[in-house]
Formats: structure tokens, C-alpha cells, sequence
């Protein structure tokens, strides 16, 4: 590609595609960018995890105390 030295120009930018594309992303509060939606999913998914973690130890441990004292 090359690099570029003082001038570069965007067709989209121009035409004003890029800030109609960012506000719209800003109101509905989804990333239109694939790397976007992957890093929004990211940290809905790490909020989550301390969650199901507790959840699944506390069925497992249910699970265990109803079979311990069954037998």
C-alpha cells in the first residue's frame, strides 16, 4: 500500500457515512463493527462468569449434600 505522506482522503468520510454509521451505533448501543460486537460480548460475558460460577457450585454442592444423605 504504501505509506501516505500529509493527504489522505475518504470517500465514506466525505459523504459523511462514517458519523451517520457512529451515531447510529451510539443510539441502538450496538457496535456495528464485528471487532465491536465481539469486545461488547467480551464483557458481558466476563460480567457473568463470578454469576454461573457461584450457581453451578452451590447446585453441585446441593447435588452432593442430597446424595450424601440419601445413602
Amino acid at each position: 500500500m504504501g505509506r501516505k505522506f500529509g493527504f489522505s482522503f475518504s470517500w465514506k468520510r466525505a459523504i459523511g457515512l462514517s458519523a451517520a454509521k457512529g451515531r447510529l451505533s451510539r443510539s441502538i448501543g450496538i457496535p456495528l463493527t464485528r471487532s465491536g460486537r465481539q469486545r461488547k460480548i467480551g464483557q458481558m460475558a466476563g460480567c457473568c462468569v463470578p454469576i454461573v460460577a457461584f450457581f453451578g457450585a452451590t447446585l453441585a454442592a446441593g447435588i452432593l449434600v442430597r446424595l450424601w444423605f440419601q445413602s
